[in-house]
């Protein structure tokens, strides 16, 4: 089979740059005569008299278009809503309430749901009102945006207000009475009262600490009346370690922000000493394992090589006898009977073959099923009465001690 020859591309020849340009320039006079020749048409259109139309004179220049002015839109203007100043009061004047919701919706104000937590109750009167006096608003301002803020239990607690006294007549300051009178009351005061005298620091960090501390001192303002007195029961609320280095040296803390950076500096290098005594310990209990993993291997070594007997092994007899009371120096031993089976002959029962009849190994005739002695071959007693017995020849020879009232008798 005769495979077909491959052609190859011959690339087309490159055109020469000159006579691009001249067909280039060509076809732009072509163009540009044409352009002429349309003008030409058009002038000699417009120069023909029009029968309906009468011309304008020749002293008269053609018409001249003005452009309208630009009349510039009037802004709205809205009404401006009464600013009061910082810690003074304006008169009530009319606003309008959409555009003070707009801007109190703005301040992303928190809202209230009515706990029981007097803490909680007291970070968000003292947040609202953060917000309400950076706005600048009147005092029923205030009220107005405060109470639209509450939710759930608290939104009925200010409906029962709204039933029992005018709301739009009320201030600021009646509505925090108010407001303390509902969440402030007190068997709560008494329970944190208590809370704020007994608090200390046990678990919690120096900060964790201080902020407790604080927002309870809110809660009970005469308990803290100088700052003296505050200093001092947080030094009695600290940690022993903690107050100890914090009160030491001769110019003690007379301000809550000093005796608060003395403390964390305090919790700071008594946490590092913890830390390197935990590292001692663990270092220490490591090498006690160590000690426990070669000492078997040393005893097992001891043991392949066998008792050695020196003044080495003498003395250290020496040493277990005398903390036993033997100051000898030679070791007690007890002299025990040997060992007999249930037939009263020395040695073990796995040295006798095992019996057919009962399944035991006893050497001698197997008197099982009858009633003689299993250790004299009489009958009359068993084994444990016999005479034979080990046991009871060693109770005839020690017999009981008669009793001292019985001797006295």
């Amino acid at each position: 089979m005769v495979r077909p020859r491959r052609t190859i591309p011959v690339n087309p020849p490159v055109p020469d740059l000159a006579t691009v340009v001249a067909n280039l320039q060509r076809q732009l006079l072509e163009q540009q005569q044409e352009t002429n020749r349309l003008r030409e048409q058009i002038a000699q259109m417009n120069q023909r008299p029009q029968v309906d139309e009468v011309p304008p004179p020749v002293h008269q220049a053609p018409p001249v278009y003005q452009v309208p002015p630009v009349v510039p839109p009037v802004p709205e203007v809205q009404p401006e809503i009464p600013m009061a100043p910082v810690g003074g009061q304006v008169n009530v004047q009319p606003v309008r309430e959409d555009l003070l919701y707009e801007r109190f919706r703005r301040m992303k104000a928190p809202e209230f749901e009515g706990p029981t937590d007097p803490i909680a109750a007291d970070n968000w009167l003292i947040d609202i009102q953060v917000i309400l006096d950076f706005m600048r608003l009147t005092e029923q301002e205030k009220v107005l945006c405060a109470s639209f803020a509450l939710r759930k239990d608290a939104r009925h607690w200010w409906m029962t207000v709204q039933m029992r006294r005018d709301v739009l007549a009320m201030d600021w300051q009646d509505f925090v009475t108010e407001f303390r009178a509902m969440y402030y009351n007190a068997e709560i005061l008494a329970a944190q009262q208590d809370e704020f005298t007994s608090l200390q620091q046990g678990s919690m960090t120096v900060m964790e600490a201080v902020q407790k501390f604080e927002q309870l001192a809110r809660l009970c303002p005469e308990l803290v009346p100088t700052e003296r007195e505050k200093v001092r029961r947080m030094m009695k609320m600290f940690r022993t370690d903690i107050s100890k280095q914090v009160s030491a040296g001769s110019s003690p803390p007379t301000l809550v922000s000093d005796c608060v950076s003395r403390a964390i500096r305090a919790e700071y290098w008594i946490n590092r000493d913890k830390e390197a005594r935990v590292q001692i310990f663990k270092a220490r209990k490591e090498e006690k394992a160590v000690v426990k993993q070669t000492q078997p291997r040393q005893s097992s070594e001891s043991n392949q090589k066998g008792q050695t007997s020196g003044p080495a092994q003498n003395s250290k007899q020496f040493g277990r006898n005398k903390r036993k009371g033997n100051f000898s120096g030679q070791s007690q031993q007890r002299n025990f009977p040997p060992k007999r089976n249930n037939r009263g002959i020395e040695g073990s029962n796995t040295d006798f073959p095992q019996c057919a009849k009962c399944g035991k190994k006893h050497p001698g005739v197997c008197r099982m099923g009858t009633n003689a002695c299993y250790l004299c071959g009489k009958e009359g007693h068993y084994a444990r009465n016999c005479n034979q017995n080990p046991q009871n020849q060693n109770q005839n020879q020690n017999p009981p001690r008669p009793s001292r009232n019985a001797g006295s008798s």
